[in-house]
């Protein structure tokens, strides 16, 4: 069974990485797979977050920190080095495109997939009152697609990576609320 289901693996990842190779994908999905492009979208979700939450706006920003530093702590130093699979492009048997460098640390999970997932779904329940809200999933999905594309990753690390993300976001959301909530009464009590 695990043999199959790595092996199902293998071609997913062949088929994403070389059989839709193309020069729009490598345009596209290399930069948006680094942390610095996106500058300009965490800035506006900082600013929407200080303009719309007023007195409790810092209370958001350290649900979304907290949401980043538990699914990367998760995903980089517990699941990664207790699982130790090997990169896709690190392995001989596995014909594949490097499209970046590929470094030698751990495939499974992906880590981009897990903290964009985790910050997706946590802004997805955030702003729930929003028709804007799926974008965020959409814009997760998209990094998780690349980190396979790139050659970094399996689409099985992406694709754990990403329901593990979810379920972090879920959990510090619920957390979020609880504490949001309480301290909204305190507020109006004063």
């Amino acid at each position: 069974m695990i043999e199959s289901l790595l092996h199902l693996d293998e071609n997913l990842y062949i088929l994403i990485n070389s059989g839709l190779s193309n020069p729009l994908f490598d345009t596209v999905l290399i930069p948006f797979r680094h942390k610095l492009f996106w500058v300009p979208l965490y800035l506006a979700i900082i600013c929407f977050i200080l303009l719309n939450y007023g007195r409790l706006a810092w209370l958001t920003l350290i649900a979304l920190i907290l949401t980043v530093v538990i699914s990367d702590t998760v995903s980089s130093k517990l699941i990664k080095k207790s699982v130790k699979r090997t990169r896709p492009c690190n392995q001989e048997h596995i014909q594949s495109v490097e499209r970046v460098h590929c470094g030698h640390g751990y495939s499974f999970t992906s880590s981009h997939a897990t903290n964009h997932y985790a910050v997706g779904s946590f802004l997805f329940l955030l702003l729930s009152m929003t028709r804007w809200r799926w974008s965020f999933m959409c814009w997760a999905g998209v990094i998780g697609f690349a980190q396979i594309y790139v050659g970094v990753h399996f689409p099985f690390d992406v694709i754990i990576g990403s329901v593990l993300g979810c379920i972090i976001g879920w959990i510090v959301f619920m957390i979020y609320t609880n504490v949001y909530s309480k301290l909204t009464n305190k507020y109006l009590q004063t």
